[in-house]
């Protein structure tokens, strides 16, 4: 009975296995549009239109379509950001950026190479789901960024690139002080001044900044550095004379007999509470320059038509 027992189990998975083998099997394959020969402004048209109605892999079918059937035409440039975008819309990421760099490896000298660019930089940029966790994709991300702003400053992309950038500095900077705050804790204080010198030095510019000077206040009176104690404080008490956290640095720096030249101004509101948020929101990416509507496509097949 117990031999049984034991073999049934076996038996069961067996049968399991070999019917999910079957049905791995049988999986039909990504369906494809049947190659018929279409005009190019009518291909273009249908995948706008998709794009409309937010069909992301249907629209790509159908710009690559205009490239397959139409490679030399301009129609076929267009289709490759198009696929760039629709790819971007869809959450396929490597794919997008697959297009982005064909774009630019086909046309480096045409202006709307900077879209390509931007798209490729705003996926990167998506992909950063824990700043915490992911450094490879934030690394990816903050040089594609950079590279947009340095190649196209006036445009647009550079704008929004910019924006992207503080967002992730911030992030960076957060993790940082995360991470020292959490050796303050442990006792651990000169590992934790090499974190707070990182935010000073790397994103000086954030909004953790005047939080990370105070910390190397506390944490260098704590080894009893008094100098270096009193040159953080006086370095955040000239940058952020009114924020609260120059306010408890005075205190502290007063108390061991250290007062700064600067007397503490303002409200005494932390400036560090309040942070840049992280947001990716498709509805804010710029679209790409070739975008052509649905009607403005179907206008210029009629147009082509025959009379």
């Amino acid at each position: 009975m117990l031999r049984n027992t034991w073999a049934r189990p076996v038996l069961v998975a067996g049968v399991c296995a070999l019917a999910l083998a079957g049905c791995a099997g049988t999986k039909k394959p990504k369906t494809r549009l049947a190659y018929e020969e279409r005009p190019v402004e009518l291909l273009y048209a249908t995948g706008a239109d998709r794009l409309d109605r937010r069909q992301w892999g249907t629209a790509v079918d159908y710009f690559r379509e205009v490239e397959r059937q139409h490679p030399y035409s301009e129609w076929s440039r267009r289709a490759v950001l198009m696929q760039a975008y629709a790819h971007y819309q869809g959450n396929d990421y490597p794919e997008a950026i697959a297009d982005a760099d064909r774009f630019i490896q086909l046309y480096p000298g045409n202006p709307a190479a900077a879209y390509a660019h931007y798209i490729k930089a705003v996926c990167y940029f998506e992909q950063i789901v824990d700043v915490g966790r992911d450094q490879a994709a934030t690394g990816q991300a903050l040089d594609a960024l950079r590279n947009v702003v340095q190649r196209y400053p006036n445009t647009e992309y550079a704008q929004d690139a910019r924006l992207k950038i503080d967002m992730v500095n911030d992030q960076l900077a957060g993790k940082e002080m995360t991470i020292g705050r959490w050796y303050l804790r442990q006792g651990d204080t000169l590992a934790a001044i090499g974190r707070f010198k990182t935010v000073v030095d790397r994103y000086q510019t954030t909004s953790h900044t005047p939080e990370a000077l105070y910390r190397l206040v506390e944490s260098y009176l704590t080894l009893g550095l008094m100098e270096e104690a009193k040159r953080n404080g006086s370095v955040l008490g000239y940058n952020y004379p009114g924020d609260g956290w120059y306010s408890d640095a005075y205190s502290l720096l007063t108390d061991r007999g250290l007062r700064p030249a600067v007397e503490p101004s303002g409200g005494g509101q932390r400036r560090g509470l309040i942070r840049i948020p992280f947001m990716k929101r498709k509805s804010t990416t710029i679209a790409p320059p070739a975008a052509v509507s649905a009607n403005e496509a179907q206008q210029q097949t009629a147009a082509a038509e025959p009379k």
